[in-house]
């Protein structure tokens, strides 16, 4: 095959992105140079941060480049190589996704057992977005056994995890926040949620009131806005919030207002924590022992909603930032 296709940045989004500011493009398969390795992707990950990505603001991660191949996760084959250590038909996790064919130096690929697990579940339940329930819960929001906990987007691909490892280690009561009534029965009746509603039907906080009427003691904030002013109305006393993701500012083209009820830190004593997964890399192996084989019996469950093509990336991206994924958002290609 001489032919690749990859997604490129067209223009920065005013607002909510749409289509016009993606371009498809499709260019000759690179080739490796001495130390590097040509993989052709198989799965691509599509995850809420790329938003910030498309903007030119500063941020923790370069933006996206006008005109240039986006990037994220994604897993794949390694088709030719020139590095020791790496053959063809070997299965790598690396950060060159949004296209079909990336070169890499062999440093920034991770050979993956793909008879251990599915190799999807490497961009999901066993990647980022699993090391980032774990590390956010344990690490930042310093989960004990008794808390209540709320979490917010909790059909999403950390959200979910979140709530079943915090049931699994011992939570009085886990309450998600979801955007469809599929959804709220999903994290209810499969996952084991003690409670859940669809943050479209009332006020997030009269609901909150009654899903947690002894208050919460850990937020896990993966939407800010309503949802973060919500909990923090709940919040017991010495209560945490780990702030994973803010996605209903992402698309906002004024400032948003904080909460207005921020000034409860000083009666409640209440801890506010950001974090980024990066942060907690030391974390992965003990990530890794106790979650893999929760993942290979089945007690934890996950979810993941695949669209097929590289072509219909941007569309899955839109899609997600809309909330129309139940679990990780995947391409296959």
């Amino acid at each position: 095959m001489t032919t690749a296709t990859e997604v490129r940045l067209a223009s920065r989004p005013d607002g909510a992105p749409t289509l016009e500011n993606f371009s498809v493009v499709n260019t000759e398969v690179p080739a490796p140079g001495e130390g590097q390795v040509l993989v052709r992707n198989t799965w691509l990950s599509v995850d809420p941060y790329m938003r910030g990505r498309m903007s030119s603001a500063k941020s923790y991660v370069a933006p996206y480049e006008v005109g240039e191949a986006m990037s994220g996760g994604a897993v794949g084959e390694v088709v030719e190589s020139r590095a020791d250590g790496l053959a063809p038909g070997d299965t790598v996790l690396h950060d060159r996704g949004w296209r079909t064919h990336a070169v890499l130096d062999a440093k920034r690929v991770s050979p993956v057992d793909p008879d251990a697990a599915p190799v999807s579940a490497y961009l999901s339940v066993l990647g980022m977005p699993g090391l980032t329930a774990y590390a956010g819960l344990f690490e930042v929001a310093n989960f004990r056994a008794g808390d209540t906990v709320f979490v917010s987007a909790a059909a999403g691909a950390v959200g979910s995890l979140v709530g079943q490892l915090a049931r699994r280690y011992g939570a009085a009561r886990v309450v998600g926040s979801a955007g469809s009534a599929e959804k709220v029965r999903w994290l209810t009746e499969d996952l084991g949620f003690d409670a859940a509603f669809n943050y479209k039907d009332a006020p997030v906080r009269d609901q909150l009131t009654e899903a947690a009427p002894d208050g919460v003691d850990v937020y896990f904030d993966n939407v800010g806005g309503d949802h973060l002013e919500a909990a923090i109305a709940r919040l017991n006393t010495h209560g945490r919030i780990a702030v994973c993701g803010m996605i209903s500012q992402y698309n906002a083209t004024e400032a948003t207002p904080a909460p207005r009820n921020l000034a409860q830190v000083i009666a409640k004593r209440f801890t506010l924590r950001g974090f980024l997964v990066t942060d907690h890399a030391d974390v992965r192996p003990r990530f890794v022992s106790e979650v893999a084989p929760l993942v290979a019996d089945g007690s934890l469950k996950y979810s993941e909603t695949v669209v097929d093509g590289v072509r219909n990336a941007p569309q899955a991206f839109l899609d997600l930032l809309a909330g129309g994924n139940t679990g990780k958002m995947l391409i296959r290609l």
